[in-house]
């Protein structure tokens, strides 16, 4: 029998996720969670503790870059939750060729840079922290006293638990989503969605991971640099 012909406004698989997009996703979930665990542990775990941190640091600055130069819903222009594109969600109604729940929706994006942005200034003030007792950032002798101080008292509590917050938001987020029909992990995982033809896709070659590879190897390198300054 002849093979049936797919409607024109059939939905088909479309490349969201790029892989190095994906890598890092996972990447930094299980650093983020591998750094909690060991600042609970304490003790000898800490020297952990400030690995995985540094491994954080090195992946916030591989998405920094990537957000200008990867695949098109990895891109920040892509789904930079503008006042507009937030109201046009709310209401379901975007504008023609406006794909809001491909990559990022506008409430998705506001949750992404809210948790990019507690992770860099939990980072920021790891680096400089210093507890009185064994654990000195290694970039605590750049500032004053007061200052170092102060980075540990907000990283070891409002940072800590701000982070701990969005992160339990965003797993249950995903949930919801969940129980709605709509599964966000497996994107995440093999970077499709069934989208609307026409839907842009994010270009995802060899030569695109391959630039990836020496961007996340560069921003490690970067990350050594810093953390070692005499």
């Amino acid at each position: 029998m002849p093979e049936t012909a797919r409607p024109a406004d059939a939905a088909v698989p479309v490349r969201i996720w790029d892989l190095p997009t994906r890598l890092f996703h996972w990447a930094l979930a299980l650093a983020v969670v591998a750094a909690v665990v060991s600042a609970k542990i304490g003790g000898n775990a800490m020297v952990w503790h400030f690995r995985f941190g540094y491994a954080v640091l090195a992946l916030l600055a591989f998405r920094l870059v990537w957000g200008f130069v990867g695949g098109h819903w990895s891109r920040f222009a892509s789904f930079v939750p503008t006042p507009g594109r937030l109201v046009r969600y709310l209401r379901g109604a975007p504008q023609p060729g406006e794909h809001l729940d491909a990559g990022h929706s506008p409430l998705g994006a506001l949750s992404v840079f809210a948790l990019l942005a507690v992770l860099a200034a939990q980072v920021a003030t790891g680096l400089v922290a210093d507890d009185e007792i064994a654990n000195v950032g290694p970039l605590n002798r750049f500032v004053a006293v007061e200052t170092g101080l102060a980075a540990t008292a907000y990283h070891k509590t409002f940072g800590q638990w701000a982070l701990i917050a969005l992160v339990v938001m965003h797993v249950a987020a995903i949930v919801v989503y969940r129980l709605r029909g709509r599964d966000l992990v497996a994107p995440m995982w093999h970077g499709d969605k069934t989208l609307a033809p026409g839907t842009p896709a994010s270009t995802d070659t060899l030569a695109t991971r391959l630039f990836a590879a020496v961007l996340i190897a560069g921003c490690a390198v970067v990350v050594r640099w810093l953390v070692t300054m005499a």
